[in-house]
């Protein structure tokens, strides 16, 4: 088996500089690539450009012994106009794509301009709740502090990743579901059945997070600033 780092040293002559050269080349608009390892995501300007990529990046793969995911790779219409030429066209809302953990959502600000939102995915948010579930099993008779300071580790884990703009209410979800995990874990542990929601609300606002968001808008993270 290929090591992670080996493979994408791999894909950088395979994919990587290749595609910046198709760009060049053969592009009629405007182009962005975005690799994260074997996860790959390309916006074109015109859907002609998209569909002969996509043809020369089989073919390409296929010199080198790779090939396309058949379920995954799929070409659709997003962006600034998808939802107008979709409505025009008698089709319905822009299709989604994943990616990096987060769904992409064609959508709009509250001054109605457009804007592309981040949304955790759903089943990444069920996958990391199951995997706290199964270890507050195994910490379940350990001091509420204990358990405290862990949870409230994962939890900053999670917002330092998740915390984006647009995504505030998945915050908002996953804390509570952490909460509510933690209550019925405490209330396994004693016969005596204890912890209301508001005793476990105060537990919450002492050892967990409160969501908020982290990272800037993508505007302000690569605006450039020199003092001169």
């Amino acid at each position: 088996m290929i090591s992670p780092l080996l493979a994408n040293v791999y894909l950088h002559y395979v994919f990587d500089l290749w595609a910046h050269r198709w760009r060049r080349r053969e592009a009629t608009g405007n182009v962005i690539i975005v690799r994260y390892a074997d996860d790959i995501v390309v916006g074109f300007e015109h859907e002609a450009d998209a569909r002969r990529f996509l043809e020369a990046m089989r073919e390409r793969f296929e010199a080198f012994a790779l090939s396309v995911h058949p379920d995954k790779t799929r070409l659709i219409e997003f962006g600034r106009h998808a939802a107008a030429d979709r409505e025009r066209r008698g089709l319905g809302k822009p299709e989604t794509f994943d990616f990096l953990g987060f769904t992409f959502i064609c959508g709009r600000s509250r001054a109605g301009k457009f804007l592309v939102k981040r949304k955790t995915r759903r089943d990444r948010m069920r996958a990391k709740l199951q995997a706290i579930k199964q270890e507050l099993r195994q910490r379940m008779h350990q001091p509420i502090p204990d358990q405290g300071r862990w949870l409230g580790q994962v939890v900053k884990g999670y917002f330092n990743y998740h915390a984006v703009p647009t995504n505030s209410q998945a915050l908002v979800t996953f804390r509570f579901f952490v909460t509510e995990l933690w209550r019925r874990t405490l209330r396994r542990r004693s016969q005596k059945d204890s912890m209301t929601w508001t005793r476990m609300t105060r537990l919450a606002n002492d050892w967990l997070p409160k969501p908020r968001v982290l990272h800037p808008w993508p505007q302000l993270r690569f605006a450039v600033k020199h003092p001169r």
